[in-house]
């Protein structure tokens, strides 16, 4: 059986990227606003609140989440670009996911998102080698480089975007 929590499979932590592997991440990042907005395109409030799997989030909640996420992601970025091997915070992104904002419209999230990721886009153009081996360290996963945090974030917009359009498909919206 198929599993819905993983539409476009898991996440595995690469090495490293070469310079080919990391425009195809940055492409992937800059793409996510738009793909997330095809996605969601015409959905009613009703469809906005369908759950993309049993016990799953909805769509509406998988739309704030991937800005609540992303906002904490491009914050990542920088302070490993910005300092020395800084310890981030992490966050409890389900209990996020369940705060009263959880219901409202989708539109300030979008918009959020297209900001964001033109300007993550932006900056991880004119990164140097050097600034791609940065590293921070994750108190659940340890030390990564920025350049798997490119990885992770590529994935991570690309999964969300594909629970929203495996629903649509599975429920022939």
């Amino acid at each position: 059986m198929e599993d819905l929590r993983f539409p476009i499979g898991r996440f595995h932590f690469p090495d490293a990227l070469n310079e080919t592997e990391r425009d195809t991440a940055i492409r992937s990042i800059e793409n996510v606003p738009t793909a997330l907005r095809d996605a969601v395109h015409g959905l009613s409030d009703e469809q906005l609140d369908t759950p993309y799997r049993p016990e799953g989030w909805t769509v509406r909640q998988v739309v704030h989440h991937l800005c609540d996420s992303h906002i904490n992601s491009v914050v990542r970025f920088k302070l490993a670009l910005t300092e020395t091997q800084p310890t981030i915070r992490t966050y409890e992104e389900a209990l996020w996911a369940e705060l009263p904002d959880k219901d409202g419209a989708i539109d300030p999230s979008l918009a959020l998102l297209e900001g964001l990721h033109l300007r993550w886009a932006y900056l991880l153009k004119r990164l140097s080698d050097d600034q791609w081996e940065r590293t921070l360290n994750h108190p659940e996963v340890g030390e990564l480089r920025v350049d798997q945090l490119a990885a992770l974030y590529a994935w991570h917009g690309p999964h969300h975007v594909a629970h929203i359009t495996s629903l649509k498909k599975r429920l022939q919206w």
